[in-house]
């Protein structure tokens, strides 16, 4: 990948981070997520398929009550990276990449506990703030809440973006049938 294209991946992946709070452009959501990081890779066509793959999986996955869906963010993100560093754009290579998704939703999960248990510190602070009339605290503590919403899915990118191509190659021709 060039730089570009990995600073790009590394903005989308913040985005859709930031998106899987906000709900505003679904840019969290894995059509639109693996379709982007197809196109700024120079793959659109597998950014598509699997983004749609993903996209069916994770129609199942909803928050209720309590419960947290696993991170369908971070399973888009994460697996359209190890798509393209992987280099097969078959269908072979797409399932493995969707494969490779689910157990990346479920580690998602614990990034998003540790971000929303942070949260809850910036929320009494921003409570406080209220009580003293001071918003623009208010504003900076929603707005850091935000940008740790983001890091969530940015931080994982940029370290698998960083791991080898060949060892990722190598990692997924070890998997068996």
């Amino acid at each position: 990948m060039s730089v570009i294209a990995i600073v790009l991946v590394v903005i989308i992946a913040f985005f859709a981070g930031m998106e899987g709070i906000l709900d505003e452009f679904q840019i969290h959501q894995p059509l639109v997520s693996a379709t982007l990081i197809g196109l700024v890779t120079g793959h659109l066509t597998a950014g598509i398929i699997l983004g749609g793959t993903l996209q069916m999986i994770g129609l199942g996955w909803a928050n209720i009550g309590a419960a947290v869906a696993p991170d369908v963010a971070l399973a888009s993100v994460a697996s359209s990276i190890i798509m393209v560093k992987g280099g097969d754009f078959s269908s072979t290579g797409i399932s493995v990449a969707v494969a490779s998704a689910i157990p990346l939703a479920v580690a998602g999960l614990f990034l998003t506990m540790l971000v929303r248990t942070v949260a809850v510190g910036l929320t009494h602070g921003a409570d406080a703030a209220a009580k003293e009339g001071k918003i623009g605290t208010i504003e900076r503590l929603h707005l850091f809440a935000l940008v740790l919403q983001g890091l969530r899915i940015a931080v994982p990118a940029a370290i698998l973006i960083a791991v080898p191509a060949a060892a990722v190659r190598a990692a997924l021709t070890s998997m068996p049938e």
